[in-house]
């Protein structure tokens, strides 16, 4: 059937499809559960994890899970994906890391979370993201791409098993499936004894398989197609500049995964606020000033490009692919968060971009 579709209409608008249907997947599930990684640091920093760290164990498990029980199936071959096929940095993920951990909190919310709060009416997300995908082309192909490509230098990490953990552990293939059961029950023991709603529990676990769809798609269009196609799943970063540089530069939309899941996750999140009464404009004010925001966008685009992925880029998607380097880096995000929280002196309950 993938053969048909692509001799029908091309390797390119499949891929488009594909990214639109698994964005608006992501959209929709990740404005209902609140999925927020900055907000679920937030209550283990205060020592009081629930719903939001519930959420996120859920999201990131059930990836987990999924992603591993395709790849144990033989239904899935993550082999060729960047995370693991290419060089890596271990300084990048890192120092990365720790500046996309501080950056979210400074902004009130990972790149992932400002795309999904955009759709809302949320004009500061709006802003944020807008300057998040600016400095993140930056330290790409523009004036920051020097100093990123220096730190990442320092201290790199060859493709294949030398980026796999289960390969450096010595893991069998059912160990990381197992793994993904364990978390799954922990995020689930955890949503019982805070009392979550059962469609936000359900949608916490949509956000992750939303993920491993991702993974599967692109690979089964690539294992069928006679051109060379990148396998990825959900990222932002990487996706969000690549759309906004063609939308200023471009006569005709190239269209890959990446561009068609930027606006499916936008318009996923605007039709569940608008089913929900939730879509409400916001705006700068006092008590949210843009500076703040600003500075926080700015870490976060050169953090995430030094570290390969945003806080679900990396985090979710490379570490459903067990990749060294995206473990490390979500690793380095909790510790940049923690430790940024802490230096603000935020030890009260404050209010979440929502």
């Amino acid at each position: 059937m993938l053969e048909t579709l692509i001799d029908t209409y091309g390797e390119a608008p499949l891929l488009g499809a594909s990214g639109l249907a698994v964005g608006l997947l992501f959209g929709a599930a990740a404005q209902h559960s609140r999925f927020c990684l900055r907000a679920a640091t937030i209550e283990v920093a205060e020592r009081r994890p629930g719903e939001r760290m519930a959420v996120w164990l859920l999201a990131f498990f059930s990836a987990l899970l999924a992603t591993q029980l395709a790849i144990l199936t033989g239904v899935l071959d993550v082999s060729g994906a960047r995370q693991l096929a290419a060089t890596g940095s271990l300084s990048g993920a890192v120092i990365g890391g720790l500046m996309f951990g501080a950056g979210m909190i400074l902004a009130r919310g990972c790149a992932s979370r400002l795309l999904v709060l955009s759709g809302t009416g949320n004009m500061r997300a709006l802003v944020t993201g807008l300057i998040v995908t600016l400095v993140a082309q930056a330290s790409y192909r523009g004036i920051l791409a020097p100093a990123r490509e220096a730190i990442a230098a320092l201290w790199t990490v060859p493709g294949g098993g030398s980026r796999d953990l289960a390969a450096l552990l010595g893991l069998p293939g059912w160990a990381a499936t197992a793994f993904g059961v364990a978390g799954l029950l922990a995020g689930l023991e955890l949503a019982r004894r805070h009392r979550v709603r059962v469609s936000r529990v359900l949608a916490g676990g949509v956000v992750g398989l939303a993920v491993a769809l991702g993974w599967m798609a692109t690979y089964a269009i690539a294992s069928v197609s006679f051109e060379v196609i990148p396998i990825a799943s959900v990222t932002f970063t990487g996706p969000s500049t690549d759309t906004l540089m063609a939308l200023v530069a471009e006569r005709n939309l190239p269209l890959s995964f990446g561009i068609g899941l930027v606006p499916g996750v936008f318009a996923g999140s605007a039709m569940t606020a608008l089913a929900t009464g939730e879509w409400q404009i916001q705006r700068f004010g006092a008590d949210t000033p843009m500076e703040r925001y600003l500075v926080g966008a700015v870490l976060m685009g050169f953090g995430a490009m030094l570290a390969g992925g945003c806080a679900v880029g990396a985090g979710v998607s490379g570490g459903a692919i067990l990749a060294l380097t995206a473990w490390v880096a979500v690793a380095s995000m909790w510790a940049g968060a923690l430790l940024t929280n802490a230096l603000l002196g935020r030890h009260s309950a404050q209010p979440t971009l929502s």
